[in-house]
């Protein structure tokens, strides 16, 4: 007999103690009136301990959730000491099918059959050698063996189903909490996608701001008119900042109303515009574009975006970082299935070899995002470089 390996939930219910008494109960009045309803030949007349026998054989149904296999042994036990000392028999299926069932149901089916098989072969043996004829004792025997058959594939049964429906929720609770947790870092990603734009657009539109407001109020005396194009080129810098938080933090709008992505406007197609931003804020940057127009147009938004944001966040570390007579240059070319992305400066080099902050880690995680990698440190004639591979199939 197979049962089902699965796991069983806990058998203790509210109620459970009561429905033991009542199967107890069952058992007890089916062994009484089996008891008082035997005719046997030969066998000695009922007494009082022929009917504590038949309470002996129910009593250990209340054993049924704690020690199945104890109730089996029990109830059999029983069964052999009322045969043994002569009373009338009765088949004694009528009160090990609930015991049987038990065992069944707990897994012990293997370990619970000997007593049925006990009981039976010897009633057999015994009917044979009284002279019984073989084929009424089949009739005779044959339906307790099935019952004791029925009683043992029911069990197993209901366990099989009962352990099915358990690893059916068990699953079907790993499923939602896997999707909770996939859930969680989908929300975890937007944040960190959300602030490295913010970081990126704040961090350069102050750093322009800053190095355009110390012209304007260095020439505010002397040279008005450059003053007055420095202070438009800070106006004109906030502008574009604020236009870009908007667009970031429409992603945080209510369900239902659609979110413009960043990548929809800021790409490379910007960054004649981003040039001449840091070029009002006195920083002069050399250009080598090998990409066509129609190269650049067909470009995956998240690469043409991440492209965008790594040329914007270098140019702003330089004009924080490089000093003041510093140059830059920037370098855009495609090798096979890869766009290529450098950025130089002829500047004083990272301090101390320090080459941390949030803009390097920050260009690093667009980079890893798209499967490519990035690579930042001293320049080998001094200042720094930052180089990043970004395959044109990646999808941040």
């Amino acid at each position: 007999m197979v049962a089902y390996r699965g796991k069983v939930p806990a058998q203790e219910r509210p109620g459970s103690r009561l429905t033991d008494a009542g199967l107890s109960a069952v058992v007890l009045v089916a062994a009484e009136l089996a008891i008082v309803a035997s005719r046997e030949p030969g066998s000695i007349s009922r007494s009082w301990l022929a009917y504590a026998l038949g309470a002996a054989m129910a009593l250990p149904v209340l054993l049924r959730r704690r020690a199945p296999l104890l109730e089996v042994y029990l109830v059999g036990l029983a069964l052999l000491v009322y045969y043994a000392i002569g009373y009338p028999g009765f088949p004694p299926a009528v009160v090990l099918a609930v015991p049987l069932y038990d065992a069944a149901y707990a897994g012990r089916a293997w370990r619970a059959l000997p007593v049925p098989l006990l009981l039976l072969g010897t009633g057999v043996i015994v009917a044979l050698r009284k002279g019984t004829a073989p084929l009424d004792a089949v009739d005779v025997f044959l339906p307790q063996f099935a019952l004791v058959a029925v009683a043992l594939l029911l069990g197993a049964l209901v366990r099989s189903r009962q352990a099915y429906a358990a690893e059916s929720q068990e699953r079907l609770r790993a499923v939602a909490a896997e999707q909770e947790r996939e859930s969680e870092r989908r929300v975890a990603a937007e944040r960190l996608r959300i602030a490295r734009e913010l970081h990126d657009t704040v961090a350069h539109a102050l750093s322009t701001i800053t190095v355009q407001s110390g012209t304007a109020l260095f020439m505010l005396d002397q040279q008005p008119d450059k003053a007055r194009e420095a202070l438009t080129a800070i106006r004109q810098t906030g502008k574009e900042a604020l236009g870009e938080m908007r667009t970031t933090l429409g992603v945080l709008r209510s369900p239902g109303e659609p979110a413009v992505t960043p990548e929809h406007n800021a790409g490379l197609g910007r960054l004649p515009a981003l040039l001449t931003a840091v070029a009002s804020a006195g920083l002069e940057v050399d250009l080598t574009n090998d990409l066509t127009a129609d190269v650049t147009a067909a470009l995956p938004a998240p690469v043409d975006h991440a492209a965008y944001r790594i040329v914007q966040e270098a140019l702003t570390n330089v004009l924080r970082h490089a000093g003041p007579s510093a140059r830059a240059q920037v370098q855009l070319r495609r090798s096979q299935d890869n766009l290529e992305v450098e950025v130089t400066d002829d500047g004083t080099g990272p301090a101390d070899g320090h080459t941390g902050g949030h803009g390097l880690k920050g260009m690093a995680e667009r980079t890893a995002a798209l499967g490519g990698r990035l690579q930042s440190g001293a320049a080998a004639g001094g200042g720094f470089r930052i180089h990043a591979t970004l395959p044109l199939g990646g999808d941040e």
